[in-house]
């Protein structure tokens, strides 16, 4: 019989293969469940992983790999502070909702007004909204000791709900023959997130993100706040003693992350998005939390594990439209893979020993 054997100290080699065969697996049990579904698992898995990359059309699907990514990797950078550190923000999707209605409610409340200040200006109220938002479940666990993972959390059904209010009330286009949704910020010129460089898809969400990456990397490394981080997720009792304060932790990291969701939802809406509508989520803040865990609470690995997520975004849409996979197949292939990383993680601190079953007579 099997039995976990925990290790003296974490295995290094474990702690990188499993994010590769946590990829390697969720093709392969995606490919099962394609074949289930009546579609050729292989067709399927190379239109999601493959095609976005090399195919005659790869040069139109490349640079929306930027797009996808940016969000994924601004919320996760955010996400990773916390989880580093044991606090659970799971409610980073309502922080990007915010963000968002607060940058677009910035352009709009001007609106048609032209000036070089209002997208700073909404950058600012984007990171401001997201931040509030995330300050109610950090003041309630610091103040009364509730659980941020559920106030987080159903905070998130909150902002969903204001989001559609405002689509249909106080954000509505009075111009939209009576269609949910708010004027197009695209036609706006000066609340625009445009192309940076055209053709490229690179606009300011992108730089941001990687601004974040960089800033995420250099604060763990060389700032005492990030060595706070570190050393209360590994140990706690000598987070203590080395006389962290655990509610400035908790406020830091939950509007650290707050402030990049909600910039996350702001430069969506003010580009590739373009409106406040109903469906303006699609779930990033979720998405977002396999990407930290799957870049391994690293800024680089982030990096890397959101423009992965986002080929299985633009793979997903393609397989949807060319071989009519429903888009659950494409949420819950995605929901494989940190599955199959939080099974395979559990590698990288226990061994599998082979145990001699005992007789009994």
């Amino acid at each position: 019989m099997l039995r976990l054997e925990k290790r003296p100290n974490p295995s290094q080699v474990w702690g990188y293969l499993a994010p590769i065969l946590a990829v390697i697996t969720t093709m392969i049990g995606g490919g099962v469940m394609f074949a289930l579904l009546g579609k050729d698992p292989f067709e399927a898995i190379r239109t999601i992983f493959y095609d976005p990359l090399f195919s005659e059309f790869a040069w139109y699907y490349r640079p929306q790999l930027l797009i996808k990514g940016a969000p994924l990797i601004l919320i996760a950078i955010g996400l990773s502070m916390g989880f580093r550190a044991g606090i659970w923000n799971i409610g980073a999707e309502g922080q990007y909702i915010i963000g968002a209605i607060c940058g677009a409610g910035a352009a709009l409340s001007v609106y048609p007004l032209d000036s070089v200040f209002i997208f700073p200006v909404m950058i600012l109220f984007g990171a401001i909204g997201g931040f509030a938002w995330a300050m109610i479940p950090a003041i309630l666990k610091t103040k009364f000791g509730t659980n941020e993972i559920l106030v987080s959390l159903m905070l998130v059904y909150v902002a969903e709900q204001l989001l559609a209010s405002m689509s249909l009330g106080l954000m509505k286009n009075p111009k939209g023959f009576g269609f949910p949704g708010s004027r197009n910020l695209q036609q706006y010129a000066s609340a625009h997130n445009a192309e940076l460089w055209t053709g490229t898809a690179v606009h300011m969400g992108v730089v941001f993100a990687l601004i974040s990456v960089i800033f995420a990397y250099i604060m763990l490394a060389r700032h005492q706040m990030g060595f706070h981080i570190r050393l209360t997720g590994e140990s706690p009792k000598a987070a203590k003693f080395a006389g962290v304060n655990p509610n400035k932790l908790v406020i830091y990291c939950l509007g650290f992350s707050g402030a990049l969701a909600g910039l996350a939802g702001m430069f969506e809406v003010a580009g590739p998005s373009g409106q406040i509508s109903i469906d303006f989520n699609v779930g990033y803040g979720f998405t977002a939390i396999i990407v930290a865990f799957l870049g391994r609470l690293n800024p680089f690995g982030i990096m890397l594990a959101g423009l992965l997520m986002a080929l299985t975004y633009i793979g997903g849409e393609i397989a949807q439209s060319s071989l009519g996979l429903p888009s659950a197949a494409i949420q819950a292939l995605q929901g494989m893979l940190l599955f199959f990383l939080l099974a395979l993680d559990m590698l990288t601190n226990f061994k599998i020993k082979l145990a001699k079953a005992e007789v009994r007579i």
